[in-house]
């Protein structure tokens, strides 16, 4: 729906034929008066990029910890790969979680850890979906080639860029082989060339591994770049959707304040 073109659905492409792998209806979260989530609806489809972007405090992050069971939304429902999250008890849950990637903002890499222990770390909590694995080092440099970091495998975080801080959490996020993958800013902080970088290696990713993904961002570049598909997140619904040219010829205010400079 994109408010100022007709109010008409749009669907991209891509989508026609896919099945949802998360579904959210009519979610709602509130902090006392504070009504962060009003109703917020979204579908995200097998194989596909799909751009959430919203200003700040918009309820971006306050969404995304819903969908994974870290905070309880008031009412609504979230549906993964058709399962229900409310009604999943905690050893379901993190079954579910396994299919997960996520990438979290400013990387969150464990600093008493080595490169090689950040990436093992996942394996050892998810010890039912990896089965008994003698040696982790194949699937380690795997997932560091991925990111172009093989040669990383026994630094220190404290001995990585900024850069090659999110590289090696994204390939954290990949290391259980999920199906999906959440991107939580992913290119907060980084420098437009590093930024560039990073959007490269989502794509790559997504194109080797065959993801759903999932990127919560404000940054206009990186979803002109990697969205198929967008969300824009205002007063807590999804207030219109999209392709990045389809949103940019909207003559809405509060769309167009989106991709002004």
């Amino acid at each position: 729906m994109i408010p100022g073109e007709n109010d008409i659905s749009v669907e991209s492409p891509s989508t026609v034929g896919n099945d949802p792998v998360i579904e959210i209806q009519d979610l709602r979260k509130s902090f006392g008066d504070n009504h962060v989530l009003n109703g917020f609806n979204m579908k995200l489809y097998e194989g596909e990029n799909l751009v959430v972007m919203g200003k700040s405090g918009s309820g971006k992050s306050v969404m995304i910890k819903c969908l994974v069971g870290l905070m309880k939304p008031d009412s609504g429902q979230i549906l993964v790969m058709g399962q229900d999250i409310s009604s999943l008890v905690q050893e379901d849950l993190d079954a579910l979680r396994a299919d997960i990637g996520f990438l979290f903002q400013g990387s969150a890499l464990y600093d008493s850890m080595t490169v090689r222990e950040n990436l093992e770390f996942p394996m050892r909590r998810h010890r039912k979906k990896m089965g008994d694995i003698k040696d982790t080092t194949p699937l380690v440099l795997e997932a560091l080639e991925s990111v172009g970091l093989e040669h990383t495998m026994d630094l220190m975080p404290e001995e990585l860029s900024g850069g090659m801080k999110r590289r090696v959490a994204l390939a954290r996020a990949i290391i259980l082989r999920p199906e999906i993958i959440l991107y939580d800013e992913p290119t907060s902080g980084l420098d437009p060339i590093t930024s560039k970088e990073i959007i490269e290696l989502m794509r790559n990713i997504q194109q080797k591994y065959g993801t759903s993904s999932l990127i919560i961002t404000h940054d206009v570049d990186c979803a002109r770049v990697i969205s198929e598909r967008m969300i824009l997140l205002v007063d807590g619904i999804n207030y219109a959707e999209g392709t990045f040219g389809e949103l940019t010829k909207s003559r809405d205010p509060k769309v167009q304040a989106f991709f002004k400079k």
